[in-house]
This record gives C-alpha cells, structure tokens and sequence, in this order.
C-alpha cells in the first residue's frame, strides 16, 4: 500500500463494525474450501493496515494513560512491514491463515476502540475506573499475543528480516502480558510515579468519600482538577460531552460509580464559574431551539462559558468575545485569565464587540429567532444590594478589631459563615482587609473566637491569592498554636488549614520550619476519627516535600500510623500505607520503619488485607526493597512469596505489577 494510500484511508467507528460484520461473512464462506484468494488475503492485511493507520492519527492521549497508550500504539507500528509483505504476497493461503489474519484484526479493531476512549474518553472516568481501564489494556495485550502467535509465517514467504522483528513483536507483547518490567525502569520512573500515582489516589479518595462538607475539600477539588487538566472552561465542555456519550453508552442507567463522575465534574465546573447543568442535555442548544431543533446557532455566537447566544458581546484582554454577565462574574471571582486561553489579562477592561452584536442581529431577522430576553433587575436596586453588602462586610472586619468582645466574637462568627458561602465574599472579605485581624484573634485567650477565627481562615484560604495573604500576615505559627491547644474542633479544622495552606510549595516549607509537624502527628495519635483523618490528609500533603519527611520521622509519626494500620475499624490504612511509601523514599525512614515487625505486618496485610490495602503494602516493600535486599530476605521468612505470586495473578492491575517486579527483585535477592 502506498504512502498516499494510506493519508486517505479514513477508518471511523462504523467501519469496525463493517470489519466485524465482514470477518463474519468471511468464516461463513470459507467453510466449503481450504484455500482462500490472495485478493481475500490482502483485503485483510488493507483492513489491518487502516486500523493501524487510523491509530497513528489520533494524535494525543489523556494523561492517566498516556504511557500505556504509545507503548501499544508502538507495538502496533511494528507490525506494518510484515503487512506491506503481506500485501505483495500473490500465492494462495490456506484458511487458517486467513483466520489468524482475521484474528488480529479483530483484536486490533479492540485496540484501537480502547486507544479511542482514552484519546476523547472522559478523562474523570479514565481515572475513577482505571482499574477497569488498565484490565482492558491486559486484555487487548493478550488477545494481540494470541494472534500474533497463531499467524503460519511460513506460508507467507516472509523475508528473514521481517521474520526476526515479528518475533522480536511477538515478545514484546508476551512481556507485557506477563509484566515483566526491566529494573532499570523501575528505577528511572518508579519513584515519580509512585509518588504520583499515591497523591491521585489520596487526592480522590479524600473527595469521593468525604462526609462532611467543610471547605477543605476546595483546595483537593483544585488539586485534581489541575492534574487532570481540567481547568479551562473549553476543557470542560469537552469532558461534559465525553461525560454524557459514557453515560448513553451505559444505556443512560446512572449508576453509584457514574454520579460519583457527575458529582465531581459539577465541582469542577464550580471552580471556573461555569453554570452546572444536567449532563445528558445537549450541549450548545439553549432552551428556546427546543422547539426548531433544526435550527443551528453559528459557533461564534455562543458565550464560550454559558454556550448560550449572546446578547451583550464584550471583548477582553485576550481578544476573545463572551458575555458581558458571565465574563464579569468571572473577573469578580477574582480570576485574572482569560478562561478559554488561559493566558494572564493585561487588563480588566470590557470592549463592546459591536461588530459581533450585529451579525448576532442580522442573523436573528434572518432566521425569525428572538433573542432570550434576560431579567436585568433596576440598576438601582442592584447597587444599592451590592453596596449593601460591601458595607457590611466592610463593618463587619471593623468589629474584629472592636474593644468589645463579644462584638469581636459575633463578627468573626459571621465572617466564618459568610466565607464559606460564596468565592465572592472570600474576595471581599480579604480586599476590604479582613485577613490581618482575623489572624490577630487566634492570639486570643477565648476558646469560641479561636473555633471561629482559625475556621474563618480555612474558608478564606481555599482563594489562591488568599492562601499567600494568609502566609504573609504570619499566620501560620498561630494556626500551629490553636492546633496544639484548641479545643476539638479548633484543633480539627487548623489541621485542615495547614493542608490548604499547603498546597503551595512554598508554604509546605513554612509550615515543617514552624514546627508545624509535630502537633499534627499527636492529632494523629489522639485525635478524633475526624481529627485523625485531617492530620493524615495534611501529613501527607506536607511528607511531597524531602525535609519534611524527616521532620515527621523526628515526629514520632512511625507510631501512630502503625496503629492505624492495626486498627483496621478506623478504615484509615490505606491513607497510613500510603504516607509510608513516601516516607519509604528517605534514608531515616527507611532505618526507622524497616524493622521487622513492620515488616510482618506488611506481609499480613498482603496476605488478608482488601485489593487497595494488598496493593498499598506490595508497593511500599516494593520501594523498601529496592534499595536494600535484606528487607526482601526478612520478607521471604515472613512467608511473602506465595501471597505476591496471588497477588500477582488476582490483584489490582497496579499491584500486579509491583508483585512481579517485587518477584524479580527477590529472585536476585536470593542469589546475593
């Protein structure tokens, strides 16, 4: 097949049904006959060479799996000059090479449908199911495997060149079906993508399960959206519609899992400003066209935010053109970027887009549509509102620095409530300079205006720039006090402060310089379950930063998570195992969780302990035994082997394959 043969070949969805429906038809007619055509035989390797091709031009893939995606589509190219072999072969094939030929095929065709899903799937599902997602992958491995192997190259006179590749492909599909990773790789990449993969897990276990809602969960909500890139308005457009063609492909059943997606999709939405709608309405159809379905609204005159025609254009900074109401509650919520861009505005000013406004116009009369008639409330009235509201809130920081306490005490109470309402009032409450003496009041004596004060600076922190104003006013040694001598709740939510505060690096430094580690290790040995569940959130957050790992080992820390380990009740030994492996990483904690019996309990947990705790404690002895072989010994007495080669065989997909490579490192540890 020729190089412009192959640009035009277009391979859609429909088509691999075709092939399918095709492959079908082939096996029923070839019963009559042992031998097939060479022309039958080339319409195959032309199918083959097309999904293959139609792979190549899917360009990009989502994060979650980009790796996986270019080492199959890699594999895959391998096979194109035993094709083009194929292809100019003019003997007749028996049926059986036929078959195998329609074998690989069709597990190519698989191939590419899961290469699809993760080039436009939804990228929260990619995540939430990536158990799901990476079985998948183990499959299409071993169905290509299988075929690869039943292909009869002799009877295809093929060179000895491409013959040696075939089985070079061959293996290399046998070695990934197995999971048989080089310990050179692990070295080179497991540390990132441990510490990775373990804050994505964290970051979602957190938000999934989280009972309560208290603010802190903002600041994880941010977290994930960044690294699932999910923070523009455009990508979440996408993502709403790859949301909605998973759920109709479900057969539009809502399930537990699906809403859990749909729940943290609206979040995200909720982060940018966007209006959260119903997933399975159609994207870009306002409710006026309901009843002229037929009727298209050009792209470019939909509010790239709302996606609903404009009536009021303006331009930005940026050159791009929204909605005067939706861009200006974007710049209220304090955001200085362009949200389809991304890129930082120069300045703030809105421009009437005349020009679009009236092709807007024009297009209207000649289409007979009316424009949405928006309720605007008296301009009066609307001022006088906001103005309202800014003077109280105004009035309301004067009396946090009020002779009186109980008018402090009733302030700073209103404060707390009114942050935790709404992005617009952490901006005003911080401009119209409430952050300075709200920190000034946790060096109260009094119990309540501490609870309220230290809160107050949880809700405020979850605004980026606040995070830093907060830092800046010192208020991180007094938050470390409230949580060394607070009362329950004042202790809780200064532990879920500390964590917000610490989603800037810089602040991660801050915090462990200001002895903040210490009180949150005894919140984790003596706190509530809640108590308990904020030190572990903040402990692992701060434990991403080199120093700090020491500094929670000088702790104390190796005691208190063991006994969350221990006490399974608590549910919390996931998040204990997973702030090991981070620790696992530093030489002191290393010395100091590498005794024996932690090393049991790992064995023990490996042994009885659920799919997620058998996979957390492979991977933590999985990076203890990296760098010294006697852990892998003492695990071996403890009897490991046969519940890592269970493992490997029944485990998560992640846990599969850190039991083979803990496997293979205890075969070398054997031989030292």
């Amino acid at each position: 097949m020729s190089k412009t043969q192959l640009e035009s070949t277009s391979f859609p969805g429909e088509d691999c049904k075709q092939l399918m429906v095709m492959d079908g038809e082939r096996d029923q007619e070839s019963t009559g006959s042992n031998e097939s055509s060479p022309r039958e035989e080339i319409d195959i390797a032309q199918e083959i060479l097309s999904v293959i091709e139609s792979v190549a031009r899917l360009g990009d893939y989502r994060r979650s799996h980009k790796k996986e995606c270019y080492g199959l589509v890699r594999r895959m190219k391998l096979l194109l000059p035993f094709l083009e072999e194929i292809k100019d072969f003019d003997g007749p094939i028996s049926y059986v090479g036929i078959a195998s030929l329609s074998s690989l095929k069709k597990a190519l065709v698989l191939a590419m449908k899961l290469l699809t899903t993760c080039n436009e799937g939804s990228k929260i599902y990619l995540v939430v199911e990536n158990e799901a997602v990476m079985m998948r992958f183990h499959n299409v491995h071993e169905k290509l495997w299988k075929a690869l192997e039943a292909v009869p190259l002799d009877e295809f006179e093929i060179s000895d060149e491409v013959k040696e590749q075939w089985f070079h492909t061959l293996r290399q599909f046998y070695m990934v079906v197995q999971v048989e990773l080089m310990k050179v790789q692990l070295r080179r990449a497991k540390r990132r993508t441990d510490t990775q993969d373990i804050e994505l897990a964290m970051d979602m276990m957190v938000v999934l399960t989280k009972k309560d809602d208290r603010n802190a969960d903002r600041a994880i909500i941010e977290r994930l959206a960044k690294k699932l890139e999910l923070l523009s308005v455009e990508d979440l457009e996408i993502e709403t519609v790859a949301m909605r063609n998973l759920v109709k492909e479900r057969g539009n059943q809502i399930t537990e899992s699906t809403q859990q997606m749909i729940d943290l999709l609206n979040k995200f939405k909720q982060i940018v400003g966007m209006e959260v709608t119903d997933v399975l309405d159609d994207p870009a159809v306002p409710k006026m066209l309901k009843k002229s379905p037929s009727l298209i609204i050009p792209h470019e005159f939909l509010c790239p935010i709302t996606l609903e025609i404009m009536t009021d254009p303006v331009i930005v900074a940026s050159g791009q053109t929204y909605e005067r109401e939706s861009i200006q509650k974007w710049i209220d919520s304090n955001h200085r970027t362009c949200p389809k861009t991304r890129e930082t505005l120069a300045h703030l000013s809105l421009a009437p887009n005349y020009a679009i406004k009236n092709l807007i116009l024009q297009w209207c009369v000649n289409n007979n549509f009316e424009l949405p008639k928006k309720h605007v409330p008296a301009s009066s009235d609307s001022e006088t509102s906001s103005s309202e509201h800014q003077e109280k809130i105004s009035s309301l920081v004067k009396d946090l620095s009020s002779s009186q306490l109980e008018i402090q005490r009733k302030a700073v109470k209103k404060i707390r409530v009114l942050s935790k309402e709404n992005p617009e009032n952490r901006i005003l409450i911080a401009s119209n300079g409430g952050i300075p003496p709200i920190v000034q009041l946790l060096s109260y004596p009094d119990s309540k205006i501490l609870e309220h004060a230290v809160t107050a600076l949880l809700n405020l922190s979850i605004d980026e720039n606040n995070k830093r104003l907060i830092t800046k006013e010192g208020a991180v040694p007094a938050i470390i006090e409230v949580l060394n001598s607070g009362t329950t709740e004042a202790r809780e939510n200064s532990a879920a402060t500390l964590f917000s505060l610490s989603m800037l690096d810089e602040n991660k430094v801050t915090i462990g310089l200001s002895d903040g580690i210490p009180p949150l290790v005894d919140l984790l040995q003596n706190g509530t379950a809640r108590g308990k569940k904020d030190a572990a959130t903040a402990l692992f957050n701060l434990s991403l930063n080199h120093s700090n790992k020491g500094r929670a080992i000088d702790a104390g820390i190796v005691t208190p998570l063991l006994q969350l380990i221990k006490d399974r009740n608590l549910g919390m030994v996931d998040e204990a195992l997973s702030i090991f492996l981070l620790l696992a990483s530093h030489p002191e904690g290393r010395n100091e969780i590498g005794q024996l019996s932690f090393i049991e309990t790992l064995v023990e947990l490996m042994k009885d302990g659920t799919p997620k705790n058998k996979e957390c404690a492979t991977s933590v002895l999985l990076e203890l035994g990296s760098t010294n072989s006697s852990f892998m010994l003492a695990a071996l007495q403890f009897g490991v082997y046969e519940h890592l080669v269970e493992i490997s065989e029944s485990g998560t997909n992640r846990a599969q394959r850190k039991a083979n490579s803990l496997l293979q490192l205890m075969s070398k540890a054997e031989h030292i």
